[in-house]
């Protein structure tokens, strides 16, 4: 993809030269296929961000994984999604951190907390809230049956200071832990990973990845005050759903995707119909077809008729 407008500048001097060239016989065909071929998605990104027109789509996404229930099945599966997230915004050339996981004992990850910022991450990421369902022979089963596992991914976008979101001393309990998994020896020995609990609303923000408590205190406060934008925006769509007559569906059995790896292999986005057979470059981060289908579904049924096929608000508490 083009870097910037200077890039898409340039390709077009280069378009329009080799047009001249066209009209004057030379045999530049080839040339110039390829340098349609690298406009081509630059535009189709474009006009996808001209339509991510509501305030919170610029800034910075934050997204949290959960797994389901499945026991060490389902906690394989959610830390496959965050390394696919991962991936994704490498990709696109996004910067990343992982602010939170808590890995599991024998496999896999219990719940992670990614930050994502990048041009219009949390426009792009709002698309993977949902309910995502995993089938394939399970490589902890000795007897090698099929297993169906799901994890949960929330998507809010982190607020500057800009946004008000009104939050009381007593409202909050803060507990300190010491982080577990895969952090280096002094992330493990001292207690500076913060557990920030909403008392009113039981929403629950933590962070690890620094080896400052101060530092992860501020960045759990940054995730928390997120949470509540998010939750304050969700609750707006559902009094909006209410007022139209429609519902939302809740749980498990609303899942937005499926990835099938046997007995066939496919993905499948079960709100756009949009799918994909190569699952491992999907695993590896290759999100754009689901992500684009998903957005321009988005704009043509409006926020209200996207959001009924979520399948969920925001987690109340962490498992």
């Amino acid at each position: 993809m083009l870097a910037d407008d200077k890039d898409l500048k340039e390709r077009q001097e280069e378009l329009e030269i080799l047009g001249e060239f066209l009209r004057a016989g030379e045999k530049v065909e080839a040339d110039a296929d390829q340098a349609l071929a690298t406009i081509a998605p630059w535009a189709r990104h474009k006009e996808l961000t001209f339509k991510l027109t509501h305030d919170e789509d610029p800034l910075p996404a934050l997204v949290e994984i959960h797994a389901g229930a499945g026991g060490t099945e389902a906690q394989d599966w959610a830390e496959m999604l965050m390394r696919m997230y991962l991936r994704y915004g490498e990709r696109r050339g996004w910067k990343t951190d992982v602010l939170e996981a808590t890995y599991a004992e024998d496999a896999g990850i219990k719940t992670a907390t990614l930050r994502f910022e990048g041009e219009y991450a949390y426009g792009h990421m709002k698309a993977e809230r949902g309910v995502h369902r995993l089938v394939r022979i399970s490589p902890f089963d000795a007897a090698a049956r099929r297993h169906t596992s799901f994890a949960a991914v929330y998507v809010s976008p982190e607020i500057d200071d800009t946004i008000e979101v009104e939050i009381g001393d007593k409202d909050l309990r803060i507990d300190t832990f010491r982080a577990g998994g895969k952090g280096g020896q002094h992330v493990n020995k001292t207690e500076s990973a913060i557990r920030i609990t909403h008392l009113p609303t039981g929403l629950v923000a933590q962070c690890q990845n620094e080896r400052s408590q101060h530092k992860n205190k501020d960045a759990a406060m940054k995730v928390l005050r997120s949470r509540l934008y998010q939750r304050a925006l969700e609750e707006r769509v559902a009094k909006d759903a209410v007022r139209a007559g429609t519902k939302m569906e809740i749980g498990f059995g609303s899942q937005i995707r499926s990835y099938v790896l046997a007995p066939y292999r496919l993905i499948k986005d079960h709100r756009t119909n949009f799918e994909v057979g190569d699952v491992d470059r999907v695993l590896d981060g290759d999100l754009d077809g689901f992500i684009e289908a998903y957005l321009q579904s988005f704009v043509k049924k409006g926020e209200k008729g996207a959001t009924e096929r979520q399948g969920f608000g925001a987690p109340d508490a962490a498992p």
